[in-house]
């Protein structure tokens, strides 16, 4: 008999002596010299009166054929359905006296036998209760969660073709081209999360976060369609603290959640994140999913919905999100700012699709006020969408804005292997007329695909490739045929040091960054590499 089916006797035996209600008129002391001088039982079967299908049967069975200690009546029955006297429990007792008694001695051996690794095990645990006891006493918060990622990014561009020191720029918030920015470069940025729940439901999130990325070769300054998602650097300049995110999200019934945020970005309150392509390197084809006309990273005060269809896990569900955001809302000036202004520069979004295991499909839309951007493209266009709004009221013109729709999807193999996953997007922009007094784009068109294998070499290694075209101008004001188109590339492999740290190597190409501002008939082009190393803790 094992030890642990001895031990499972041991408290049977015991709920046994719980008092059970009869009096002496109700003993019968001839039936329990009967009960108790009967020969112990080797099988349920043996039983008359008891049936499979009833409810105690397998329990009694356990207790016959496994420790041996249950007894009947002369005439072979058990009678289950019977009220127990106390003699007849003390009988049943008596029956098992001998288990119990082989369990205690058996066990009194083997706390002999193992008594220094008994010793050893008890100092381990008191020694794990005094640490458990330490850290919560001294755990800044039992709410919050600390979650912290820092980034180092060491690359370059080198620019070439006929027009090798590129095109003059006049787009506001973009770089002179007279000094190209072809230096190597090593530059870093950590986030740190403080993640808060006070219903395990709920999240609040304050994130701080520092950089030095703003005059890299990859902080898209120059050519908007060269920027990694990882630079920053704080409007107060490098090194500098910046909060960049305070937020709290909570749900609303089974399948709505709400966010409300004095620092929260568009594309944090979707429904679906409509892509797997997961290089973490180039802010239109990782960051945007290409389609940056809609999913532009908007950020400032604002609020959002989310619905999500509640299905059986696995299965596929519906879900639609919409959210606005205003980046001046914090500026009671209603001609510099406010919420729901003519000059909040906000950005209406809403997004719907449906997801399954392993795929996705979403249909978006951005309604965007003038001083919101197309996140990216080439010189040309996203030039234009960052055109003071200023200029534009002094020129007359009235109500500029952005229309954006963006469709999106993926697929995913439920095994890796050969076949990889396949992200993919298409985005069109439309300039309203009230533009017209200032920039000459009026339509722009992007898109992008993804693809990326994992376990490559190594289980948890990962590979990709992406490719597309920042948005760039399809049509204009004044009818005239642009010649703004482009195609961005990269190729990169993640490998994956530990759980914790990573590197991914990467090759970058553009082949015509600034767009139109290369004259026909020109070759402008960029080459890039970079080392990423990103660390979580």
């Amino acid at each position: 008999m094992k030890l642990f089916q001895k031990l499972l006797l041991a408290p049977a035996a015991l709920g046994l002596m719980a008092p059970v209600a009869a009096s002496a008129a109700d003993l019968n002391i001839a039936g329990v010299s009967q009960y108790g001088s009967q020969e112990q039982v080797t099988s349920i079967t043996q039983f008359s009166d008891v049936q499979p299908t009833d409810w105690a049967y397998q329990a009694l069975s356990n207790l016959i054929e496994r420790y041996g200690c249950v007894a009947g009546y002369p005439n072979g029955t058990y009678r289950g359905s019977r009220a127990m006297t106390r003699f007849e429990a003390a009988a049943l007792l008596n029956a098992c006296l001998d288990r119990i008694t082989e369990v205690t001695d058996e066990l009194k051996r083997l706390m002999a036998e193992f008594e220094k690794e008994l010793a050893v095990l008890k100092g381990r645990v008191d020694g794990l209760e005094a640490k458990v006891g330490e850290l919560e006493a001294t755990q800044f918060s039992t709410t919050t969660k600390l979650r912290g990622e820092a980034t180092f990014d060491l690359g370059a561009y080198t620019y070439g073709g006929s027009y090798d020191r590129g095109p003059a720029n006049t787009g506001p918030g973009l770089k002179d081209d007279a000094a190209l920015l072809s230096a190597l470069t090593f530059n870093y940025d950590v986030r740190l999360n403080f993640d808060t729940s006070f219903t395990g439901k709920d999240l609040l999130r304050t994130r701080l976060r520092a950089g030095n990325g703003k005059a890299s070769a990859f902080d898209g300054g120059q050519y908007r369609s060269t920027k990694l998602d990882k630079p920053f650097e704080s409007s107060a300049g490098p090194n500098i603290v910046e909060l960049d995110r305070l937020y709290y999200s909570f749900p609303v019934g089974q399948e709505l959640n709400t966010t409300i945020g004095a620092r929260v970005r568009n594309t944090e309150m979707l429904a679906i994140r409509p892509s797997v392509y997961d290089s973490n390197l180039s802010d239109f084809l990782y960051g945007t999913f290409g389609t940056s006309g809609v999913y532009n990273k908007e950020t400032g005060a604002g609020a959002g919905l989310v619905w999500k269809q509640k299905v059986q896990k696995g299965s596929p569900y519906l879900a639609a999100a919409i959210n606005y955001v205003a980046k001046n809302a914090q500026n009671g000036d209603p001609e510099l700012g406010g919420v729901m202004t003519d000059n909040s520069a906000g950005s209406f979004l809403a997004q719907i699709g449906g997801a399954g295991n392993g795929w996705a499909l979403t249909g978006a839309y951005r309604y965007g006020q003038c001083g919101t951007d197309i996140r990216s493209g080439t010189q040309y266009t996203y030039a234009a969408s960052r055109t003071s709004c200023g200029a534009i009221r002094e020129a007359g013109g009235q109500g500029a804005a952005t229309n954006s729709f963006a469709l999106n999807g993926y697929w995913q193999p439920s095994q890796s292997g050969w076949v990889p996953s396949i992200s993919a997007g298409w985005g069109i922009s439309t300039f309203t007329d009230g533009y017209d007094v200032a920039i000459n784009t009026k339509n722009a068109q992007s898109w992008m695909v993804g693809l990326q294998w994992k376990d490559v070499f190594v289980k948890g290694n990962s590979a990709g490739m992406g490719v597309g075209q920042a948005p760039f101008t399809t049509s204009t004001f004044d009818g005239s045929t642009p010649y703004d188109g482009n195609y961005t590339w990269e190729w990169w492999y993640n490998f994956k040091v530990s759980d914790n740290i990573s590197v991914t190597p990467a090759l970058l190409y553009q082949s015509r960054p600034a767009g139109q501002n290369t004259p026909q008939g020109e070759t402008f082009n960029a080459f890039g590499g970079v080392i990423q190393v990103g660390f979580k803790f």
